[in-house]
């Protein structure tokens, strides 16, 4: 199982960024996939997921600036960030569960500038 992360980068606050998560060697189409932040010496926190059956959650913290979504023809999901603030400098990763082990991608890293 592979999780590839990309997308992240600087931007000013205010501004947007697309990460996108693409997985291999799971069936993607069954999977719940969760988005994660994570600061130094912070835990991660969670973001947004997504259910097989296109279900979103979200963090109080980004609902309203995040939308979750995925594209099981490209096995990839996806997370679009607007409006974004300070307090959303972290790396973000991408996890799913498949036969109850937890698998995580190497994340990226956004860094917004005031």
């Amino acid at each position: 199982v592979q999780l590839q992360a990309s997308g992240g980068g600087f931007v000013q606050a205010g501004g947007s960024l697309r990460l996108s998560c693409k997985s291999s060697g799971i069936n993607f189409r069954i999977h719940t996939m969760t988005w994660y932040r994570q600061t130094p010496g912070n835990q991660r926190e969670l973001v947004a997921t997504i259910s097989s059956d296109h279900n979103s959650n979200y963090a109080d913290s980004v609902k309203g600036r995040f939308t979750i979504s995925r594209d099981n023809t490209r096995n990839t999901v996806y997370l679009q960030m607007n409006n974004l603030n300070t307090s959303d400098t972290a790396v973000y990763l991408c996890t799913t569960v498949w036969k109850s082990r937890d698998y995580w991608g190497q994340g990226t890293q956004v860094t917004v500038s005031s």
